[in-house]
């Protein structure tokens, strides 16, 4: 049945359904039933939002992309932590080898794929470390920064709108570097670091703290390039701050220089991990 599943999301026309969901979860309309239908179905726990009465949201969107307490994900504090970006379950992690990404079993990917073909920069990160980290529906869904840095640009990058669930990753070759997704590059004490922000099926659009949304909104479908590095004054983020949010479920992947950071040997592929959680240590540069 997932196989099927899979072969049917090749054939569904991906951008015209997000579209879709994301212009009707903009609206008010049967939003009360639609949230509250949600949170029963996942099991969503309200404690940890601000706003806490499903009513108080506007739309689905606005639920889905809700603001938690301040004191719901605590950030690691130990010295050179670099953290979660997001609440989910990590897909997988470990080194970069060959330029090779590992995906799933059996499937694997290049960094320049993933980079949008950015030749230079996937060069910076050949045999580094990569951490890549599914969003389910359930989780909490704005994404923030493993570890303190300058952001210098972003790579809006077109694509398919595949879901990236489980049974997708182990039947759809290459498929973070087909879908849609954001790449933002932060230079940071380790060197350069990528957050990669992978679109998926129904997912109504990536948003950035400093851009807003991004890509399909703005009816852009090629790659877009924007320079932050000479930004007056420089968007500079600490450890943990928040830096997007996906509208439904998606992935996030973070990559490394080589020889920079020890990944957190207690993680494992499909653990889950909170964001603020340590996934590993930075090595300091002397």
């Amino acid at each position: 049945m997932s196989r099927f599943l899979v072969f049917l999301q090749y054939l569904l026309p991906q951008h015209f359904l997000s579209g879709f969901f994301g212009y009707f979860a903009e609206g008010s309309l049967l939003k009360n039933f639609l949230i509250r239908s949600f949170i029963n179905r996942y099991q969503v726990d309200m404690m940890e939002a601000m706003l806490t009465d499903p009513d108080d949201y506007p739309n689905f969107n606005t639920f889905f992309t809700r603001e938690l307490k301040p004191d719901a994900r605590p950030i690691a504090s130990e010295d050179y932590t670099v953290i979660s970006p997001a609440d989910g379950s990590i897909s997988q992690l470990g080194s970069i080898e060959d330029n090779q990404i590992l995906q799933a079993k059996d499937h694997k990917f290049t960094l320049q794929d993933l980079l949008g073909g950015n030749q230079s920069l996937a060069e910076d990160f050949l045999d580094g470390s990569f951490v890549t980290v599914y969003l389910s529906p359930r989780d909490y869904h704005r994404v923030h920064l493993p570890l303190a840095g300058q952001l210098i640009k972003t790579i809006y990058i077109p694509g398919r709108l595949f879901s990236v669930n489980k049974a997708t990753t182990y039947s759809v070759p290459n498929l973070f570097a087909r879908n849609e997704r954001a790449v933002c590059v932060f230079k940071t004490d380790i060197g350069p670091m990528c957050v990669i922000m992978v679109g998926a099926m129904i997912v109504a659009g990536i948003e950035t703290v400093w851009g807003g949304q991004i890509g399909r909104s703005s009816g852009k479908r090629m790659i877009t390039e924007t320079d932050y590095s000479k930004h007056e004054p420089p968007i500079q983020l600490a450890t943990g701050a928040e830096i997007g949010r996906f509208k439904l479920g998606s992935t996030a992947i973070v990559l490394f220089p080589p020889d920079t950071v020890d990944l957190n040997q207690k993680l494992e592929t499909n653990c889950r991990i909170c964001m603020g959680q340590q996934i590993g240590i930075w090595n300091q540069r002397e």
